[in-house]
């Protein structure tokens, strides 16, 4: 792993595993919470448990919010110093949810809390466009990108466990701890990756000349629709894929050792991706991944696949699944990469934008496919094949867009 950054002395692999610790801190802040969800409706709100979902959409919120700050203050005032702020912010929100009677106090610190995790996403993704570009970017991005895939699939495991041992207010002090960690090793190990020349004052009209900048290349606008794109199809099935093997398959009991197994399987193809994106390039990887999705998905739909007779709907249904989740893998790191690539004068503002636009579309593009759930797999499946064949065409638009800014203008000298 070569850095653009002469005075870059961590190895790969610290670094490599310090940004996925920061990065992980979202999926580990949301997913742990799904074991607790039970006893905290106990505790806090017995007589309206619908309202305790509602503790994972506040810290969601919390965390739109805090993507649209976090870029350009750390433009402003270095990487290092948002990301302690940040983690600040989260932890003194993490304790009053710990030490909360009441489900109202509990939301206001998710809200908090979601603003200040939202300072390891982004300024994660800057830190890598500070030091590399290009396809070593993709490479690092590729290995970020496994630990948003893995991350979800085992921290409500990891909960239960910490469940078993204390109570659902163990699951916050787990929180704490896991950040004290990973800002004290960012601390000691990782030099500040913006020197103070290059930093950007922030001032409401550089920040918006910097949107406008954004949004005016192609080439990003394509790169961040067919993200939003690609993380509706992550959200949609991790949104159904429960209630898929609950009421479809009937297999509720044996859902969490199925969904670890697809996570390890899957989560080699951001090692695959590691290896080939330098080769290949973003570009192509992205392209041909989906259409090798609308291939398989349409397949299962158009024959039916998932509604075989046991055991063989269930099992063409673990084989699609392993092969979505491998989508995730070869595309999410690149289509960053992607959008990232001439950004990196502004990495912060960047990573903001990207990140709030694809995160915020994603999620409002998987909400209403959750609902056309009818106790089948097809409603999920051809939604897929509806947002990959989308994402497809604008790949290729995305090609058309390259070779024409590469083709030189004028007579060749």
């Amino acid at each position: 792993m070569q850095s653009d950054r002469p005075d870059f002395k961590m190895s790969s692999a610290e670094f490599v595993a310090l940004i996925a610790m920061l990065f992980a801190t979202i999926a580990f802040s949301t997913d742990a919470m799904l074991p607790a969800l039970p006893q905290i409706t106990a505790d806090l709100a017995p007589t309206s448990p619908e309202r305790v979902p509602l503790i994972l959409t506040s810290f969601v919120f919390g965390l739109g919010l805090g993507t649209f700050f976090t870029g350009p203050l750390s433009d402003a005032f270095g990487r290092k110093n948002v990301v302690y702020g940040g983690a600040a912010l989260y932890i003194a929100a993490t304790v009053v949810a710990w030490a909360s009677q009441s489900l109202e106090v509990m939301l206001a610190a998710r809200v908090v809390q979601g603003l200040g995790a939202a300072g390891p996403r982004i300024v994660s993704l800057a830190i890598i466009r500070d030091l590399f570009s290009g396809r070593q970017m993709a490479k690092i991005m590729s290995f970020a990108m496994m630990v948003f895939v893995l991350v979800p699939a085992f921290a409500p495991a990891m909960g239960a466990v910490i469940i078993r041992f204390t109570d659902w207010r163990g699951i916050f002090v787990s929180f704490v701890v896991f950040s004290v960690i990973s800002v004290v090793w960012m601390g000691f190990r990782l030099p500040e990756t913006l020197p103070i020349a290059d930093r950007r004052p922030l001032r409401p009209q550089l920040v918006w000349l910097a949107v406008k900048e954004i949004f005016a290349n192609p080439m990003v606008r394509l790169s961040i629709t067919v993200q939003t794109l690609a993380m509706s199809i992550l959200f949609a099935t991790l949104m159904l894929v429960q209630p898929i093997f609950d009421q479809v398959y009937d297999r509720a009991a044996s859902f969490p050792f199925w969904f670890g197994v697809i996570a390890l399987i899957s989560g080699g193809s951001s090692l695959m991706n590691a290896l080939l994106v330098v080769r290949f390039g973003m570009q192509r990887i992205v392209t041909i991944t989906l259409g090798a999705q609308i291939i398989l998905s349409g397949t299962m739909v158009g024959l039916g696949l998932g509604d075989l007779p046991e055991p063989y709907g269930f099992g063409f249904f673990l084989v699609w699944q392993v092969a979505l989740f491998f989508q995730a893998g070869l595309v999410l790191g690149n289509l960053n990469a992607l959008a990232m690539e001439p950004l990196g004068h502004i990495a912060g503002m960047a990573a903001s934008v990207i990140g709030a636009v694809s995160t915020v579309m994603a999620a409002l593009i998987a909400s209403p496919i959750g609902l056309l759930f009818n106790g089948t797999i097809t409603p999920l499946i051809t939604s897929v094949v509806v947002l990959a064949a989308l994402g497809f065409l604008l790949m290729l638009w995305l090609g058309r867009v390259v070779r024409r800014q590469a083709t030189p203008i004028g007579p060749t000298p």
